[in-house]
């Protein structure tokens, strides 16, 4: 199963359509919040279009969203699918996913809620920053930010998880959404 990953679209047509090209071979897509807006602190994005991405993303009968500081409840009147608060637990198999935005609580906190839930993998959103680490048994992802990457790289994730009567083997890439090449990070 390929798990597609983005966050902080901020209403930038442009930028989601690039992510949608790169997670096209995707069985689901997660959305870790701040969906249309781009909030008070930040510029307005390239290709800013909440619109066109209201539209896009009503078209996705894959996607699954978490509600970022940015959304609000207006949003969930124009878009179709949940937009759910605070924690998004999904099961791919023996794999949980657990995903928030990542604002209403300290990380460490955040990282303790997602192993009692009993999480493989903890996706965060927020940051505008790529993370990926293994804290303890649990695998925390933060995919960047789709249109205001505040590390420099425009960004999404793919995780493929293959899984057979033994053992789940995961592998997680980064990706540049403008060039497609995989991101190595520290």
């Amino acid at each position: 199963m390929k798990i597609g990953v983005m966050s902080d679209t901020h209403g930038s047509l442009l930028y989601f359509e690039k992510a949608l090209d790169i997670l096209s071979e995707c069985d689901v897509i997660l959305h870790g919040g701040d969906i249309l807006y781009h909030g008070p602190r930040n510029d307005i994005p390239e290709g800013y279009n909440p619109k066109g991405v209201i539209s896009k993303i009503n078209e996705l009968n894959n996607i699954i969203i978490a509600r970022g500081n940015c959304d609000a409840d207006v949003d969930q009147m124009v878009i179709k699918h949940p937009i759910q608060s605070p924690y998004v637990m999904n099961q791919f198999g023996e794999t949980r996913i657990i995903m928030t935005h990542g604002y209403t609580k300290s990380k460490e906190d955040t990282i303790q809620d997602a192993k009692n839930m009993g999480g493989d993998i903890l996706i965060l959103g927020h940051t505008h920053v790529k993370e990926l680490y293994v804290d303890e048994n649990l695998i925390v992802l933060n995919p960047g930010s789709t249109s205001i990457p505040k590390d420099g790289t425009h960004s999404v994730a793919i995780i493929d998880i293959n899984q057979s009567e033994d053992e789940v083997n995961m592998e997680f890439n980064l990706l540049d959404i403008n060039s497609g090449d995989v991101i190595h990070i520290n």
